[in-house]
């Protein structure tokens, strides 16, 4: 075996370790993983052997599929290293935290309106008890009823999102993202390339300056050309 056959087949090892390892973090089995990108069972467990080198078109079925960047099989760090996997009790925990931070903003908004837990009961006809449990967090509030409590509080129910917790910090990095998307072809392309990367900086630093600099700049870039 030469060198080339050598590195060959290192590489391909390495994919099969990174295509399992993408697999499993993402908790799918061999069978469904095959199924969803139009590989038989056998080829893809020879792929993740390091028996057999996938496609690019088969990596690209792969990440897609996963919902993983591509740029992650060329990686010399596997998901599971960069992905921290919260335990089961880390989660319990956070969702005991965000329901006495919900149950603190609900009594936040009901005192800022001075309405009593009567009102409240009265108007969304959940018992003041009930209410009362909701605002110290020893009780999850159930949608129907949060989005009742908001309405009665002239509040939207996107108010109780998480904002500083993963999964705010989700929510925030999609709503980013689509906001990218939605903007026009040719501005995604400009922003995307690295040359124009100091224009956007300067963009960002006159957005930052008040009308009457902005207008001092502007006058100073007429002198110069004028």
């Amino acid at each position: 075996m030469n060198k080339q056959q050598q590195l060959f087949q290192i590489r391909t090892r390495k994919l099969g370790l990174l295509m399992s390892d993408a697999r499993n973090t993402n908790r799918r089995t061999v069978e469904e993983t095959a199924a969803a990108i139009g590989v038989t069972v056998d080829e893809y467990q020879a792929f993740e052997k390091g028996q057999k080198a996938p496609s690019l078109p088969v990596l690209e079925n792969l990440a897609f599929y996963l919902d993983v960047p591509i740029d992650h099989f060329w990686s010399n760090t596997t998901l599971n290293e960069t992905t921290q996997e919260e335990p089961i009790k880390q989660k319990d925990r956070l969702r005991r935290l965000r329901n006495r931070i919900i149950g603190a903003s609900i009594r936040m908004h009901r005192t800022q309106l001075n309405f009593s837990l009567h009102e409240v009961s009265a108007a969304t006809s959940i018992p003041e008890e009930q209410l009362a449990n909701y605002e110290l967090g020893e009780e999850g509030v159930p949608l129907p009823e949060l989005e009742l409590i908001a309405k009665t509080c002239d509040v939207r129910i996107e108010d109780f999102f998480d904002k500083k917790g993963p999964i705010g910090e989700w929510r925030t990095k999609q709503i980013a993202q689509s906001q990218f998307l939605d903007l026009p072809e040719e501005l995604r392309d400009f922003v995307c390339k690295p040359v124009n990367k100091p224009y956007l900086n300067l963009a960002i630093r006159l957005s930052q300056l008040s009308v009457d600099r902005l207008r001092d700049v502007a006058e100073g870039l007429l002198e110069i050309t004028y």
